[in-house]
């Protein structure tokens, strides 16, 4: 079988089932801007060509994003319309839709199969916009903007042969009269991998270095801003500290921004964060690692004493899961997409995301109880194996949709 990957930046949310579905004997291709291969996949890229004037050059600010999406849109299809005159024409086309390039996927090859990856619908009530009081409610001309980024996941929810969510919490955001061509699957991880390491140490360029069993607090965002907590988590460490004297925290993530706004006059949202807390907070025992090689990032997973993982009503971090199969006890958010996964006292812990006083009791308790919260655990990890493991759910999953999308004729 033929079957083009499309991501911006593959492999994306795809870097396990492309090089799978390879390895299986599958020709496999990938479309992307990025140049990021994977093992097994030939990589095509298409480039963006801007409209002349610049960013703005779409008039009105609410058609911003979606002028974006939609020259994404032209690029892939020009892209796959030139693979179309050498003669590749793919049985299927799996893609990441929200970034416009599947918009023209049936409009190039009418009877291909297209499977979209549907991570999350944006609304303005309810989920992820307005969630956190600290900052000001959206007005109506955020909302108006937001229902624009909708665009590209209507006409995709019209046009796939079928779609997956990676969680139920995704797929319930979707319209409920849309759903029907939509099915829970998740990405899939490798817990053989990403699995708990006694052995484990991670040395810092501080001098210190930490070992699994020690009193270590972790904290992993792609980038270090409030929808992930960052802003809850740090105000919550001053009191950590002082009733844990011997505790260090290990803090991975970058410092642009991945969602919402940027923090106010130029500041990054750790040095926004770092000032308003200074001298309340023990520097020694704080490190920034900033973003890390993967192998490194699963070292630090593996020190965790315990593991703070917080949330808007948003898509759930691949962190949250890969925290849990490593054996960590993760103290979470009590937000629908981690309540998915966490249940409070059997595989984790959960408090209110505002509630700083009861999120630094929670982490503290960790940290005090950290050998006796073995069978907590090792059921977050056997909740990660049993629900989200690769080789023994997401794979089956995939190839049992796949087997019959491609066998019902366009």
């Amino acid at each position: 079988m033929k079957i083009l990957f499309i991501h911006q930046n593959f492999p994306g949310q795809f870097r396990q089932i492309a090089p799978a579905l390879a390895a299986a004997g599958h020709e496999v291709h990938a479309l992307a801007i990025a140049n990021h291969g994977a093992p097994g996949v030939r990589l095509h890229r298409y480039t963006v060509t801007p409209l002349s004037g610049g960013p703005g050059a779409a008039g009105h600010p609410w058609l911003r994003d979606a002028q974006a999406k939609v020259l994404r849109a032209q690029a892939a299809m020009q892209a796959m319309a030139a693979l179309d005159q050498q003669g590749f024409m793919p049985d299927l086309v799996i893609a990441n839709p929200g970034w416009g390039e599947a918009y023209c996927v049936k409009d190039v090859w009418p009877r291909t199969r297209l499977l979209c990856l549907m991570e999350f619908f944006y609304a303005s009530q309810g989920l992820d916009m307005g969630f956190d009081p600290e900052f000001a409610p959206p007005s109506l001309d955020d909302s108006g903007r937001l229902r624009l980024k909708n665009l590209v996941l209507l006409e995709a929810l019209l046009s796939m042969d079928a779609g997956v969510a990676p969680t139920q919490w995704q797929f319930d955001s979707l319209p409920a009269h849309m759903r029907g061509k939509v099915e829970v699957l998740f990405d899939g991880l490798d817990t053989d991998s990403v699995a708990p390491d006694a052995s484990a140490q991670v040395s810092l360029a501080s001098g210190h270095t930490l070992r699994a069993g020690d009193p270590v607090l972790t904290y992993v965002a792609r980038n270090l801003e409030p929808y992930r907590g960052f802003h809850v988590f740090m105000r919550a460490l001053p009191e950590v500290l002082r009733r844990c004297p011997e505790a260090h925290v290990l803090i991975v993530g970058g410092e642009e921004v991945s969602y919402g706004a940027p923090a106010p006059g130029g500041q990054t949202w750790r040095r926004r964060l770092m000032d308003e807390l200074r001298g309340s907070l023990d520097i020694a025992r704080l490190h920034f690692v900033g973003r890390l090689a993967y192998r490194d990032y699963l070292r630090v997973l593996q020190v965790s004493a315990v593991h703070c993982y917080l949330t808007y009503p948003f898509v759930l971090s691949w962190s949250c899961i890969e925290a849990m199969a490593a054996g960590c006890h993760v103290v979470g958010s009590r937000t629908g997409p981690v309540e998915e996964f966490i249940e409070q006292g059997r595989n984790g812990s959960l408090v209110d995301f505002f509630d700083r006083s009861a999120l630094a009791d929670a982490l503290v308790g960790g940290i005090e109880q950290r050998a006796g919260l073995a069978s907590l655990r090792r059921r977050a990890r056997e909740t990660a194996v049993q629900r989200c493991d690769f080789q023994r759910v997401a794979l089956p999953g995939y190839r049992g949709l796949i087997d019959r999308l491609v066998s019902v004729k366009a």
